[in-house]
């Protein structure tokens, strides 16, 4: 329906925004401007969202007329804002700050509606460049905002615009008016990467007779990131890691297989684009830099030296701030990987067929036989021989340790019953005890020492070995207290070193098998590496911690308001439902479940040997000491204690 001029100021004022709306005049024809309204009524009506307000950007080209006669001729009943900005000059300070006001007032408007369709009417190249310049960088134009920027310059002066709008969901809207009763206007989006100085795809052209004729299969705003239509090449940085393994073909191209890189091929077909992988300088994944910059992939990403950030990135809320993440490929824990010690025999392993608590309830329960003899000797004998209630003692001492026991001459009852009862106790425990040392003695026992972060600050012995330039590096620096905060601190001990992701295999090899030095990673790089380990040599030559901390989410990330994101995000989101990205991982890592529970003891056939029994030896040589020592005791208190003899010539002479 059309809208009259009262309509439209009651529009204005009863709740939309109108910001300088002093227009100076300059003639323009009134076809031309009945042409533009009606080719942006036309886009409105095809791809209809009723909720959406229209921001209406206009140069000092156009008067209030032209503003108003435009929007008479809308149809589409919405709400509508008017910015005034000025830019006579592109590199004018003036100009640049009068125009990001206008439009840092126009994205928080655009943050206060459901949706925007922003119209940009100029035929000031300066102009049209410094806005597609400003909002972008702004975030005005972002991908759910749709834009129409309407002209009469010809494509070879709007190169300008290619970057802003081949990422934004734009339209670019050319009013040819060289003949009066022939005006048409031709609809062009710029596609995504696309080169420079490459021709624009048209879209649909608009006539006044005819209306909206389109000229592909695809809607007036297609969506540009979902499957693309040239085939564009994207670089890719990613680096080696466990599941991204890096090699080089013939051409000395850099390529990478496993898990990640299947993903990313996967990718590639679904969104119809190529790729080329870049490694950063530094070989890390990122972390903030004191003078604000970031390093390695996210400092990349960040300054749009490449398209995708392949990684996978630890989602952190520092890199949040510069970068998108996609959604999570993987969730995992940090985890402590150290080297199995070799087999070790216990020499005190006689002590372990019987646990503490029955160690005790022996000795409690031959205190109590003692007792209860003593009880009964003392209600049944009216006459006790001296030094019978001893004998008595040493003869259960004697069944537990497996002697002859010397049997009463009284030959009451009640002795041999309790002597039978405790004869048959200490038969089955010393039966019990015997297989059980025997089976003992023929067992390995192999260290592993650290399976917390608390067993490796505790040791000063061991030094840890981090990953350089990781989101939770950069965390643990800045905690100010905790366990996480002494980690940093072994820094300055030297007992904390980091390491690129290029050089844990070889310092897995070298520093942490040898026992002193242990590596934190996430839990899907050890299997990794244990699984490669056990493929080489036969055996687990390493554990994981039993203890999880730290826990992590892995993604892709992009520039920040990339829209390549959202269409990475459907497809990601696909391929996690399908369990597809858990089947790859399996299949490019054999024995990757081989060493989850090696045994920390082994079985052997063996001799024994010194190494099995000295602990019991040194029993043997303190029992045998103490008794020396208590002999000697008792011989220097006898001669201490007996009297002396008269001497034979005392007193004769």
């Amino acid at each position: 329906m059309a809208v009259n001029m009262v309509s439209v100021l009651l529009l204005l004022v009863a709740g939309n925004l109108l910001i300088d709306a002093h227009l100076p005049c300059h003639a323009v024809h009134h076809e031309v401007t009945s042409a533009v309204a009606g080719v942006v009524d036309a886009v409105l009506t095809s791809s209809p969202l009723p909720h959406c307000s229209l921001f209406l950007f206009t140069d000092q080209s156009k008067s209030d007329f032209d503003v108003f006669l435009f929007l008479s001729n809308l149809r589409t009943p919405v709400g509508v804002g008017i910015f005034d900005a000025v830019v006579a000059d592109r590199g004018s300070d003036v100009a640049q700050t009068r125009l990001s006001r206008v439009i840092a007032e126009a994205r928080q408007l655009r943050q206060l509606s459901w949706c925007v369709t922003v119209v940009v009417v100029s035929d000031d190249p300066a102009f049209l460049a410094a806005f597609a310049e400003l909002s972008l960088k702004s975030r005005l134009l972002v991908w759910p905002t749709r834009v129409l920027a309407v002209t009469r310059l010809p494509l070879q002066e709007l190169q300008d615009l290619r970057m802003t709008f081949s990422t934004t969901n734009s339209l670019l809207v050319i009013t040819d008016a060289t003949r009066r009763k022939h005006i048409r206007c031709s609809m062009y989006t710029y596609l995504p990467y696309s080169h420079q100085g490459s021709e624009p795809l048209r879209v649909a052209t608009w006539f006044p007779q005819r209306g909206l004729v389109l000229s592909t299969r695809l809607p007036i705003f297609p969506d540009k990131f979902d499957k693309f239509l040239h085939r564009p090449s994207l670089k890719a940085v990613s680096e080696a890691n466990p599941i991204n393994k890096v090699s080089s073909d013939d051409h000395h191209h850099l390529t990478f297989s496993g898990a990640v890189p299947n993903l990313v091929h996967y990718l590639s077909t679904a969104m119809n684009f190529s790729y080329t992988y870049v490694r950063p300088p530094d070989g890390s994944w990122g972390v903030e830099q004191a003078n604000g910059s970031w390093s390695g992939m996210v400092g990349m990403v960040m300054r749009e030296e490449v398209d995708i950030g392949v990684g996978p990135f630890i989602l952190s809320e520092p890199r949040a701030a510069v970068a998108d993440f996609a959604g999570p490929i993987l969730i995992d824990y940090w985890r402590i990987l150290g080297a199995r010690g070799q087999s070790e025999v216990d020499p005190w392993g006689f002590l372990q067929p019987l646990a503490p608590l029955v160690w005790a309830s022996i000795l409690g329960a031959l205190l109590l036989t003692v007792v209860t003899m003593f009880l009964l000797s003392s209600y049944f004998s009216h006459k006790t021989l001296q030094g019978s209630s001893s004998r008595d003692t040493f003869v259960f001492f004697r069944v537990l340790l497996q002697q002859d026991p010397m049997l009463w001459s009284d030959g009451w009852w009640w002795k041999r019953l309790v002597l039978g009862v405790w004869m048959m106790t200490t038969l089955v425990l010393t039966r019990s005890y015997a297989g059980n040392l025997m089976s003992l003695l023929a067992v390995r026992y192999i260290p592993e020492p650290y399976h917390t972060l608390r067993d490796v600050l505790d040791d000063p012995s061991v030094t840890m070995i981090w990953q350089k330039d990781i989101a939770h590096v950069q965390y643990f620096r800045s905690v100010e207290s905790g366990i996480y905060r002494e980690v940093a601190d072994k820094e300055e001990d030297g007992r904390l070193i980091y390491r690129i992701s290029s050089e844990l295999v070889q310092s897995i090899n070298t520093l942490v098998r040898r026992g002193h030095h242990v590596l934190l990673e996430v839990n899907f790089g050890f299997d990794v590496y244990i699984a490669q380990d056990f493929t080489h040599t036969g055996k687990c030559s390493y554990y994981k911690s039993r203890d999880e901390f730290l826990p992590v989410n892995f993604g892709m990330i992009g520039p920040k308001g990339s829209p390549i994101i959202p269409a990475l995000n459907k497809r990601i989101m696909a391929m996690r439902e399908a369990g597809l990205f858990d089947q790859w991982m399996k299949e490019d890592q054999p024995n990757s479940t081989v060493c989850y529970n090696a045994p920390a003891k082994v079985t052997v056939r063996t001799p024994l040997s010194l190494d099995n029994l000295w602990g019991m030896f040194v029993i043997l040589i303190t029992g045998d000491s103490i008794s020396l020592g208590a002999l000697f005791l008792e011989l220097l208190t006898a001669a201490a204690l007996q009297p002396k003899r008269p001497s034979q010539d005392s007193g004769q002479y």
